[in-house]
């Protein structure tokens, strides 16, 4: 890499936790003030995630130093890597691998990432839709590849979403359906029980249709669950 462009300055929401409290903002960076990496990639797209808010307001105890960019995914292109494994051009992803916890994120126009945590971007998709689908899409379609590899198939009844309103309910919601799967999704806001099925849901039931305080055994009711809530739920 040019050391013009080294020190070409770029936008990058970043993140404080300092003696004047906890606060984030737009700031002009260079590439040496992002952690380091041997492949540099030009950021066209991040999405936005529960986790993502948590982080820039200080409500959750996402980032484990300080200061770093928020964001916990990319989508991009190489702009220059150290690595024989990428090269400029290379439209790639990134998702986890300590984004926004113990390294600078996507929300940048340029990041740097080890080699082992870059993806190539599948075939077919481009960045934008690759986040589209996002770190949320992400767990949902590793939620659907465990069942299958569990033998969860759909002929054993119907796949229980909860949360189904939120980003990894909504999209397990979708591709469920679309693997072939009867989906319930189950939701405490009635109000998007139109929009569930039109991502798919074959029924909309409201929480209270879970049991939370029955008998120790019960019937079988599904065929397998995603469970976003947790607590009383799962």
């Amino acid at each position: 890499m040019n050391q013009a462009m080294q020190r070409d300055r770029f936008k990058a929401f970043r993140i404080h936790s300092d003696a004047t409290g906890y606060h984030a903002g737009f700031e002009d960076l260079t590439l040496d003030q992002l952690t380091a990496g041997a492949v540099t990639v030009r950021v066209a797209w991040s999405s936005v995630n529960y986790k993502d808010a948590l982080a820039a307001t200080g409500q959750g105890k996402i980032l484990r130093r300080f200061p770093l960019v928020g964001g916990i995914d990319l989508a991009g292109h190489v702009v220059d890597s150290t690595d024989a494994h990428y090269r400029a051009g290379d439209a790639v992803l990134v998702t986890g691998c300590g984004l926004s916890e113990t390294r600078d994120g996507g929300y940048a126009e340029f990041a740097r990432m080890a080699a082992n945590d870059v993806i190539p971007l599948p075939a077919g998709m481009t960045p934008r839709e690759t986040m589209i689908h996002g770190t949320a899409g992400f767990t949902a379609g590793l939620a659907l590849l465990r069942m299958q590899q569990n033998g969860q198939h759909p002929d054993l009844g119907p796949i229980a979403v909860t949360g189904a309103s939120g980003g990894v309910g909504m999209l397990a919601v979708a591709i469920f359906a679309r693997a072939g799967y009867t989906v319930h999704a189950i939701s405490g806001k009635p109000e998007h029980a139109d929009f569930l099925r039109q991502l798919g849901a074959a029924e909309v039931l409201p929480r209270t249709t879970l049991p939370m305080e029955s008998r120790p055994l019960e019937s079988v009711r599904f065929g397998g669950a995603l469970d976003t809530v947790g607590g009383p739920a799962l």
